[in-house]
């Protein structure tokens, strides 16, 4: 998987320019489905990641990327991955890129692009 660019609002992975939050799960790559977390969106102030949404589990790590840091990750994500033996790395989506980078085996994600 190649990381080509990244900016406010679009991330470009294999040639193919995003203009949305992205999952990769086993190497394919879909839109993150956010609706299942938008009613814990007041509490937060923004649409967090939740354990409702189809979040990619089956993998040794999962790599959350924040956008600038403002994506809130919900405790009960936290608790699932401690659950299930899933190394959770909870980085802004700059650092999550660079940590797929290096890291590619084994490795799923949830990258927010925007904020």
């Amino acid at each position: 998987m190649r990381f080509q660019g990244f900016s406010f609002g679009s991330i470009q992975i294999d040639g193919v320019t995003y203009g949305h939050d992205v999952v990769i799960d086993n190497g394919k790559i879909r839109k993150r489905k956010k609706k299942p977390s938008k009613a814990f969106r007041q509490a937060f102030g923004h649409t967090p990641l939740s354990v409702a949404e189809d979040i990619p589990w089956k993998c040794r790590r999962l790599v959350i990327g924040t956008g600038t840091g403002a994506l809130p990750v919900m405790g009960e994500v936290k608790r699932e991955a401690r659950r299930r033996r899933v190394k959770l790395v909870i980085v802004p989506t700059v650092e999550a890129i660079a940590d797929l980078k290096e890291h590619p085996d084994r490795t799923n994600a949830v990258l927010h692009v925007t904020c």
